[in-house]
């Protein structure tokens, strides 16, 4: 393990994590506190929910009322909902409605989970007997994958393909594509439809798809992605339902889920891992998850809105118009802008990718600058990992992507455990955190992705095998 004197430490001045916080109204809840109760429902009335004990005296401080904000803004981006339902004083729940209403101060939020959704967001304060307990999606892996399968994995600058028979890819190729600059969501189709057309003349028949995608994906519906930026509102219906236009065509099953969690269901293919959240680290921050039974659940992971950091003067989010979200701890641009901090500069026209391959370079002259960058984002997430927990059943936290390869990856990753060490003991033993894992095959997500359709229900008591 990394040994970092207190002078090499990175600062944490100007961060205040939401865990902090947390901790502090914890410890001044007394035994059988009164308890705020935030439950969430979504799609197929799944639900996701958090109680929170209170403190015995001043349980509607502007502190409490603060933090019950943010826990239900981690909650829409985690798992996602249009209806909220609270229960608990009076006045922290009405707070929670006028922040979450069309014109207020999360408006942004209420109306994106009104678009994700189909209906208007409903905020309500219940009797605590009303309030469901939490009722989440499980999909479970078959122990056998079986038959001929195709897998895709789509991306904002190429997408890839597979044929896949009884568990053993026989075919694979990657395309490039420009999908965010087309108007007619008919390029999309047609360009994944050849290509699939051309993985599966490798295969006597097809029995399932299974697909990756960027974006929110509900019920195999697009919702919102990148790769439809250009496509006007007028002609979105037909780019949501691209996937089920797919299963009607070729007459099989077909199942997709976003990227991360494919992503973290690629760590369990190859890893054998459960209970993983993955962390993606690209021009945003994106998320995926596979719960302690090895099960997708279907939740959003649209961790670049979740809230990380309280800070008065945590950086702003330009598309939310929040400050303190995750694409601001856990992306490029995160990494770029704490570089310019520490002084690092770059030509002006220099994208992102190639700042942090440059980060990367000076990291590896000695450049202690460039070393503190990758340590101040490991702190992030040391304080991060545990504020996750209290929403994740999991205990393996896996960073992915460019930004967390090589001995930048090593610096976070271990930067992140000495902060567990040193401020969580309790948790430090239990969790893990993994960078990229060079054994994941180099088709990957698309693999991944072909084994969708064998995932079914999960039900408690049933067989719990997961693998190939």
């Amino acid at each position: 393990m990394l040994k970092l004197t207190p002078e090499q430490m990175p600062s944490k001045r100007s961060f205040k994590p939401a865990v902090d916080l947390l901790r502090q109204i914890r410890e001044a809840a007394p035994a059988g506190a009164e308890v705020l109760t935030i439950a969430l429902e979504r799609e197929r009335g799944y639900v996701s929910r958090y109680d929170l004990p209170l403190p015995a005296r001043n349980q509607s401080s502007p502190e409490i009322i603060f933090l019950a904000e943010r826990i239900v803004k981690f909650m829409l981006w985690s798992s996602g909902g249009w209806r909220v339902m609270l229960s608990g004083p009076q006045k922290v729940c009405q707070a929670i409605r006028r922040a979450y209403a069309p014109k207020g101060s999360r408006k942004f939020d209420c109306r994106f989970m009104s678009r994700v959704y189909g209906c208007k967001m409903i905020v309500e304060r219940l009797p605590l007997n009303e309030i469901p307990q939490s009722h989440e999606r499980a999909l479970m892996m078959d122990r056998n994958i079986g038959g001929s399968r195709l897998g895709f994995e789509l991306n904002v600058d190429d997408f890839k393909v597979c044929a896949v028979r009884n568990g053993r890819e026989i075919f694979s190729a990657e395309f490039s594509w420009e999908p965010s600059t087309q108007r007619d969501p008919d390029y999309h189709y047609s360009r994944i439809n050849a290509a699939l057309q051309m993985a599966a003349s490798h295969l006597r028949r097809v029995d399932a798809i299974g697909g990756s995608t960027p974006g929110i994906v509900v019920d195999n519906r697009i919702k919102a992605a990148t790769i439809f930026r250009a496509v006007p509102e007028s002609g979105f219906d037909a780019a949501r339902d691209i996937f089920i236009r797919l299963a009607d065509e070729w007459q099989v099953p077909v199942e997709v889920a976003n990227n991360g969690d494919i992503a973290a269901l690629s760590g369990l293919i190859d890893m054998g891992r459960k209970g993983v959240l993955g962390i993606r680290f690209g021009n945003s921050e994106a998320g995926g998850y596979i719960d302690n039974r090895g099960c997708l659940t279907g939740r959003l992971n649209e961790l670049a809105f979740a809230p990380v950091d309280l800070h008065p003067s945590a950086p702003h989010d330009e598309w939310s118009g929040d400050i303190g979200v995750g694409s601001q701890y856990f992306s490029q641009p995160a990494v770029n802008r704490i570089a310019l901090k520490k002084g690092i500069h770059f030509p002006a026209k220099m994208p992102l990718d190639q700042r942090i391959v440059r980060i990367q370079e000076k990291m590896l002259e000695g450049d202690s600058a460039a070393l503190n960058v990758f340590q101040q984002i490991g702190l992030y997430l040391g304080y991060t990992i545990p504020w996750y927990r209290e929403f994740y059943d999991c205990n393996h936290f896996m960073i992915l992507g460019g930004v967390t390869a090589g001995l930048g990856g090593v610096l976070m990753q271990e930067t992140a455990r000495l902060i567990l060490h040193d401020r969580f003991p309790e948790l430090a033993e239990q969790v893990g955190v993994l960078t990229q894992v060079e054994k994941i095959r180099k088709s990957g997500q698309a693999f991944a992705a072909a084994t969708l359709p064998l995932l079914r229900p999960f039900t408690e008591g049933q067989n719990k095998h997961v693998g190939r």
